[in-house]
């Protein structure tokens, strides 16, 4: 790989682009080449607000007439496996936004492009850049609080347009064939991924989504879905009409509680006694997700738990079984 990573953008309708442009653009042997979008008032802001002087509208286009390492995409769900197939093909390297696609079978070709290929591809998740919540789980994993044998993920705030998030990324998020569905795909997919990161592929999943509360769309806006396994529940929870957002975990042990809350850690014991964890603050190389994944490359690594890609993959297996148990009423069998 060369000395300076040469990066393009595809998909500019995930909101989180916006924060991952300005990651990519302090990396010192970053270039930010391109951008593709078929939006143009997107364009003419990636290329005001960051300089990226060469815009297209045509992805094809971008492949093209670019020499890439890297591309940051930011595309609907369902437009990401056409990406990652064209960028694999091409041995160009890829950072997705979460969750993984829209379906399985979408997550299943990303993953075998690049097996094939060769190349990385890292799965983005806001929380992992979140302190309390790495340092909880190495506790979990280090038998801070005993076996596990509940957890709950709670991802909730008062709705995506509600809470700030654009029209480019609303219309997505509120079209099932291009989310996968609603709040279940969009929110469910944190629980997902860190039970599975934690605690493997469950034995089946128990799934319920609904629209409870907004007349605004035709998709889900609460949902849950229970991971089964032989010693342990965990539920992944979501809501788009929670009033006070939450974004936090709690995990149940035979010698302990822990659960976050707004950057800290909280363990509370047998004798009733509650602690405060200190929250260690994130090393340097995985403060984000640009940052962590330029180094997987320059210490040729491979992206680890929620990051990578099989983990990702078994992520929407966990949702596609829950998509399908809310939908069938039944319990879904994963193995």
């Amino acid at each position: 790989m060369s000395s300076t990573y040469r990066v393009g953008v595809v998909g500019l309708v995930h909101d989180h682009v916006w924060s991952e442009i300005k990651h990519w653009a302090v990396i010192p042997h970053v270039e930010l080449v391109a951008v593709a979008d078929a939006h143009p008032p997107l364009l003419e802001r990636a290329q005001s607000e960051f300089g990226i002087d060469q815009t297209f509208d045509d992805v094809g286009r971008l492949f093209d007439e670019c020499e890439l390492d890297v591309v940051q995409v930011c595309t609907a769900n369902s437009e990401g496996a056409d990406v990652i197939e064209q960028a694999a093909a091409r041995g160009i390297h890829a950072v997705v936004e979460k969750p993984m696609a829209a379906t399985l079978e979408q997550a299943d070709r990303m993953l075998a492009a690049v097996e094939n290929a060769g190349t990385q591809l890292m799965l983005n998740w806001p929380f992992r850049w979140r302190a309390n919540t790495t340092q909880a789980w190495r506790l979990l994993q280090d038998g801070a609080i005993g076996h596990v044998f509940n957890a709950r993920v709670r991802m909730a705030h008062k709705g995506p347009r509600e809470f700030g998030c654009s029209d480019y990324f609303c219309d997505w998020l509120y079209d099932a064939s291009r989310n996968g569905a609603g709040a279940i795909i969009d929110y469910c997919s944190y629980g997902a991924v860190a039970f599975r990161h934690l605690f493997g592929m469950p034995n089946a999943v128990q799934g319920v989504a609904a629209r409870l509360v907004k007349t605004d769309m035709a998709v889900d806006d609460n949902a849950a879905i229970t991971l089964i396994y032989d010693d342990r529940f965990a539920q992944a929870e979501a809501s788009w009409c929670q009033i006070s957002g939450y974004h936090d975990a709690v995990y149940y042990g035979t010698s302990g509680t822990l659960w976050t809350d707004e950057g800290t850690i909280w363990i509370a014991r047998e004798d009733g006694a509650k602690e405060e964890i200190l929250v260690e603050p994130l090393p340097e190389g995985e403060r984000n997700g640009p940052e962590y994944f330029i180094g997987c490359l320059d210490r040729n690594e491979t992206p680890s738990d929620v990051c990578a890609a099989n983990v990702g993959r078994d992520a929407q297996a966990i949702l596609q079984a829950g998509l399908d148990s809310a939908q069938s009423g039944r319990r879904i069998e994963l193995t």
